[in-house]
């Protein structure tokens, strides 16, 4: 009877399965998971919004693959938007109706993540993760080019239902995605094609205002690279450089402003570091 009741508790739905099939909006442009996320919640909460406009008032950014190496990786440090943007798109596009507020969830934090969700849920909230899909990649497969923000649209016992694609993921996993440093694999094919041994690293990103290219040593990462280029095709190949992310790790719940919940959510303590 307790785990029966325990089981309820960390139940919640926003909709059925077959409601998510039906009404989920699939991936509407390059780089846009972030505006296809809100168009959705504000579905959820009953304001309809063209992908178009949502779109633009998100204001995705796109990567910039046909720049030199340090404008393209600059690029790829902020494409798509940050839990900032999906939050001021939603307010933007629904004309002030909808309230956003992020919850950090890296460093860890002391959680239980379906019953958090479950009870957020059930008072009508609308959960985004913003997750850092190159962590706990099943194995054999590729580790995957970016992040990716998603809606929840339900939880259930160690199950995370999400949407664009339509999927249910392990709570395990989908929090080990949701605590992450903010940063971003490159893979060295896409530093290669955009460099050539011997060239100006001059112009990778060495912003003031954000210290982590230096931190990550990003410049020494690419000479490595382009080092081991030139030692030939028997040594052993980095398959990455780190670069910093603009995007922070969490999930950020959507209400109606005029609602108490709004007016919870926006008063709702950060979640407890560990």
């Amino acid at each position: 009877m307790e785990d029966q009741e325990e089981e309820e508790a960390t139940a919640a739905m926003l909709w059925s399965i077959q409601e998510a099939l039906e009404r989920q909006t699939l991936q509407i442009g390059a780089s846009a998971c972030g505006a296809t996320a809100v168009v959705d919640v504000l579905k959820a909460l009953g304001v309809d919004v063209a992908p178009e406009e949502a779109d633009r008032c998100v204001q995705t950014r796109l990567r910039r693959n046909e720049s030199p190496l340090g404008d393209y990786l600059l690029s790829r440090s902020e494409a798509g938007a940050t839990h900032a943007q999906l939050i001021r798109g939603a307010q933007e596009a629904s004309e002030g109706k909808a309230v956003g507020r992020f919850f950090h969830l890296y460093p860890r934090r002391r959680i239980r993540l379906v019953p958090w969700l479950a009870r957020w849920i059930r008072k009508g909230a609308v959960p985004v993760a913003t997750m850092n899909m190159q962590l706990a990649v099943p194995e054999g497969e590729e580790v995957p080019d970016a992040w990716h923000h998603q809606l929840i649209f339900g939880v259930a016992p160690n199950a995370i239902f999400m949407t664009n694609p339509l999927d249910v993921v392990s709570e395990d996993e989908v929090h080990q995605r949701l605590c992450s440093r903010s940063v971003l694999l490159v893979r060295r094919e896409d530093v290669l094609q955009r460099s050539a041994p011997g060239c100006s690293l001059s112009d990778l990103p060495e912003n003031p205002s954000d210290p982590r290219w230096q931190e990550l040593d990003v410049e020494g990462q690419v000479r490595s690279v382009l080092s081991e280029e030139e030692l030939g095709a028997d040594q052993p190949k980095t398959a990455h450089i780190t670069i910093p992310a603009a995007y922070s790790s969490g999930i950020t719940l959507f209400a109606l402003r005029d609602s108490e919940l709004g007016q919870e959510l926006l008063q709702a303590p950060e979640v407890p570091l560990l």
